[in-house]
């Protein structure tokens, strides 16, 4: 038998089942279901945790849309601020995957789990899809401006309502995260947007 075809199992009667050969086209069972909460000793009720995992998830599923659509307008992006949005769009977008790390994390923290799949993500998520092609710098920008809208209207519902349920380590991480930076960079990403001369003669 071929040693790159032949499995563990195939190895000398009676020899440890030990070599470099991985074990390919493993299976198992769903361990936990999307949309559950273990069980954690973190003072805070299930029906609290599973909530709060519910709201995380939406903006974790909004957050890794911005995320590639700052990905993508760093690629496409192009005129005469090209070095200066090139460079900006790339912080932001590396300051978002830094976010989409925490909230997923966060959701693993009180029992859940995180949505990963990106065709799960795009189910989920509120931001309107962008077109295939490359749009001009404005609409660019416009529409990233338009998607941290979204995601900041919705955590500020998502904070009061978790606050309300005892869960301040999630409305923490939702106000001092994700609204603290979605705000900052509302204000770099608009002020691009600001049509004002360099001088005036």
């Amino acid at each position: 038998m071929d040693r790159n075809t032949a499995t563990p199992a195939a190895s000398h009667e009676g020899a440890e089942h030990h070599g470099s050969q991985p074990w390919l086209h493993q299976h198992g069972v769903e361990i936990q279901h999307y949309g559950t909460v273990r069980q954690f000793p973190l003072g805070l009720s299930h029906d609290a945790r599973l909530y709060a995992c519910q709201r995380l998830n939406r903006l974790l599923a909004d957050t890794q849309v911005l995320h590639a659509l700052y990905k993508k307008h760093h690629w496409l992006v192009r005129g005469a601020t090209f070095y200066q949005l090139h460079l900006l769009l790339d912080k932001h977008a590396g300051e978002q995957l830094e976010l989409i790390d925490r909230i997923a994390e966060r959701i693993q923290t009180l029992g859940g789990i995180a949505v990963g799949d990106l065709r799960h993500v795009a189910e989920l998520t509120h931001i309107p899809r962008a077109p295939d092609g490359c749009e001009e710098v404005p609409a660019m920008l416009s529409r990233l401006l338009e998607a941290h809208e979204i995601i900041l209207a919705d955590c500020h519902d998502a904070a009061a309502d978790i606050a309300a349920q005892g869960d301040d380590g999630s409305s923490d991480l939702i106000v001092s995260g994700l609204i603290r930076l979605n705000e900052t960079q509302v204000w770099f990403l608009a002020e691009h947007l600001v049509d004002t001369p360099l001088l005036r003669v």
